[in-house]
C-alpha cells in the first residue's frame, strides 16, 4: 500500500477546483506529494473536452437557457466530448504518478472504472462496461462519466459518478457525443434518494483497492501544511 492524500473540498465552483488541479499536479510531478485525489462536487457546469473544441454540435441549449439554469460552460483540456457536472454528483480528480502504476493511460482509464463498478456493487447495482465508449453503465445508461488528460505522465481530471443530479440537465447536451445512449443515477436505479456521504466510503475503498493507496486524510486548508512535513520526511 502506497500513501495517497485524499482531499475533501465540499461543492467548489469549476475553475476553482480546475485551478487547484494545475497546482496539486505539479506537486506530484516534482515527486513534492504523493497520489493526491480531490473529492468535490460542482455547482451546475457543462464542460467541453478536446474531442469537441472545434464544434460544439453537442451543446443543445444556447446561453440563454443555461443561463435560465444556471449552468456555467468551459473548453477544458481533458480528453472526450462534452459532459455535465452538478450538485448531486461525486466527481473525483485522482492526480497521480502514472510512473508509479503502470505508465498505461488507457490501463488507468479501466483501473477507474473498475473502482466505480465495485463501489456501486456495495449498492447492489449491477454495472460495468460499454465497449467502445469509456465509462461506466447500468445497460445502455451511463451512470459515471470519465475523462483524463496526463502530462509528464501526471494525471488530471478523472470521474464522475450520478449519485442522484438533476437528470434533467443532460438534456441540454449529447453527453460525451453518444446520442444513441442514455444517462442514469444511483437513485434512479435503486428508486430511492442517495446522498453523496452515503456513497463517499464505498468509492473511497474501491480506489484504495484498485490502486493501492493508504489514504491520508487531509482537509483543503492542511494540504500545504502537510505538503511541507511531506518534503522534509
Amino acid at each position: 500500500m502506497a500513501e495517497a492524500l485524499l482531499v475533501h473540498l465540499g461543492r467548489m465552483p469549476y475553475a476553482a477546483a480546475w485551478d487547484l488541479q494545475r497546482q496539486v499536479s505539479e506537486r506530484v510531478r516534482r515527486q513534492e506529494w504523493p497520489d493526491t485525489v480531490l473529492m468535490v462536487e460542482h455547482p451546475p457546469v457543462y464542460t467541453v473536452g478536446r474531442a469537441a473544441h472545434g464544434s460544439l454540435d453537442n451543446l443543445l441549449w444556447d446561453e440563454e437557457k443555461r443561463r435560465q439554469e444556471g449552468i456555467e460552460l468551459f473548453m477544458v483540456d481533458r480528453g472526450g466530448d462534452i459532459t455535465y457536472h452538478g450538485p448531486g454528483q461525486m466527481v473525483g480528480y485522482p492526480i497521480l504518478d502514472l510512473n508509479r502504476h503502470g505508465r498505461d493511460l488507457h490501463r488507468y482509464l479501466r483501473d477507474l472504472e473498475e473502482a466505480l463498478i465495485r463501489a456501486l456493487a456495495r449498492f447492489h447495482i449491477e454495472a460495468g462496461r460499454l465497449p467502445p465508449h469509456t465509462g461506466v453503465w447500468v445497460g445502455e445508461e451511463k451512470i459515471a462519466a470519465i475523462g483524463v488528460k496526463a502530462s509528464h505522465w501526471i494525471t488530471q481530471h478523472g470521474f464522475a459518478l450520478n449519485v442522484d443530479p438533476r437528470l434533467e440537465h443532460f438534456s441540454g447536451i449529447i453527453p460525451c457525443g453518444i446520442n444513441d445512449k442514455g444517462v442514469t443515477s444511483m437513485a434512479r436505479v435503486l428508486g430511492r434518494p442517495v446522498s453523496l456521504s452515503e456513497v463517499q466510503p464505498a468509492v473511497e475503498a474501491a480506489l484504495a483497492d484498485v490502486f493501492g493507496f493508504a489514504w491520508e486524510r487531509v482537509a483543503p486548508d492542511d494540504l500545504e501544511r502537510v505538503g511541507a512535513r511531506l518534503r522534509q520526511a
